[in-house]
């Protein structure tokens, strides 16, 4: 059975009421900032935004659309706030190679797509991008704003932890700030606006200040903290693989950086393609890298030597023994050894069920019930793959 809702996702994303000039998605979560941001956007948007991908243009009267882009973010807190903008470089350095071994959403709800089959559904596998979500994302939270200076991007590079401030209150806020602090609250929030504000500033990699707690277990003020949040990440099948992800991006930054690792050389404007690259081809994308010689580089084997080498270090140098670090590890590393990803298992079932005479969108639901099958299981690597092991019928 499918899993769309019954009324349909374009009618369920869509469903909107509107009293006195406020706007309200139906089935977006009851709260004040999310609505005012919904309304904000949309104003500016001229009504609606616009998603458009391969087999999908339509559009929405409301940003609920962006619900379809969930993620894992990893956080790494950064030992010292000094440190903070050569870890903040790096890993802008490393989100290509890093995303195409995660990339999990090359598609969108089933009953979305055109009903079409054969060569014009495979077309459309073809063209979507590996990573759907960041094209679901930008284009929804970008809609208002000038080619280049949208909410959603790829960050510049940061020379001074202050320049985390002054960005934030540099970026134009959409939503107000609707609400007081909680006299009764255990943990008060020290600066309520700036908690509020970072709310709607959205990087795929971006900076994180404070805590929850506001005394460590040694007496230290944790609200002192600077996180680095790491934001490009799909959902994963397995907790394995989302573990072993979390390991990836903490172990590999804490290893760069320690190291004096050289991949910040790597000019912004090329590490800025090569995570674009990764949105689109995934594992078979023209990467870019650095290796700790200082040559450039776009041999793949090369880039991920290197890179599970020094995501092993930095966790090996966090205390993390050898053996825990390569069983966190192992089933990302299992994915570029075989070449498969989720991505990749799901555009292989769907042209599986294309080739077998189903429509784009029944071949989607189709997937999607075997992908539910194996998820929670083993990882993808383990699974049965489509037209290779019988998958897909």
């Amino acid at each position: 059975m499918d899993r769309s809702p019954a009324e349909g996702s374009a009618a369920y994303l869509g469903a909107v009421e509107e009293t006195d000039g406020v706007r309200v998605a139906r089935n977006m979560r009851t709260d004040a900032r999310y609505h005012a941001l919904d309304n904000e956007t949309i104003r500016r948007a001229g009504g609606a935004v616009t998603l458009s991908v391969p087999g999908v243009d339509h559009d929405f009267p409301s940003i609920l659309v962006e619900s379809l882009a969930t993620s894992m973010q990893p956080h790494l807190q950064i030992p010292s706030g000094e440190d903070f903008p050569t870890y903040f470089n790096t890993a802008i350095r490393t989100l290509g190679p890093v995303l195409a071994l995660a990339t999990n959403s090359p598609f969108l709800p089933a009953d979305l797509y055109d009903d079409v089959a054969g060569d014009e559904g495979h077309r459309v596998v073809d063209e979507t991008p590996h990573e759907l979500r960041v094209a679901v994302f930008e284009g929804s939270m970008n809609a208002a704003a000038p080619p280049g200076a949208g909410k959603v991007r790829v960050p510049p590079d940061l020379e001074t932890l202050e320049e985390v401030v002054t960005r934030l209150v540099a970026d134009e806020t959409y939503a107000p700030f609707l609400s007081e602090p909680d006299p009764e609250e255990e943990y008060p929030d020290p600066f309520p606006e700036l908690t509020h504000k970072r709310g709607t500033y959205w990087r795929w990699v971006r900076a994180v200040l404070g805590g929850q707690i506001p005394q460590g277990a040694d007496g230290d003020d944790l609200r002192a903290s600077v996180r680095l949040e790491y934001r490009p990440l799909p959902t994963q099948p397995t907790v394995d693989e989302t573990m072993a992800l979390d390991a990836l991006v903490v172990g590999l930054l804490r290893g760069l950086v320690t190291s004096d690792h050289p991949l910040p050389s790597l000019p912004w404007d090329v590490a800025e393609r090569t995570f674009y690259r990764a949105v689109d081809a995934g594992l078979d994308a023209d990467l870019a890298w650095v290796d700790a010689a200082g040559e450039r580089t776009e041999e793949r084997a090369r880039i991920y030597r290197e890179l599970l080498a020094y995501a092993r270090r930095g966790l090996t140098d966090a205390g993390v023994d050898g053996a825990t670090a390569d069983e966190f590890l192992h089933p990302i590393e299992r994915r570029y050894e075989t070449g498969r990803t989720p991505s990749r298992w799901k555009k292989d079932a769907v042209r599986a069920r294309l080739d077998e005479g189903s429509s784009l969108p029944e071949a989607i639901v189709g997937m999607q019930h075997e992908y539910y099958e194996h998820a929670g299981g083993d990882p993808v690597v383990e699974w049965p793959w489509p037209g290779v092991d019988g998958a897909g019928r």
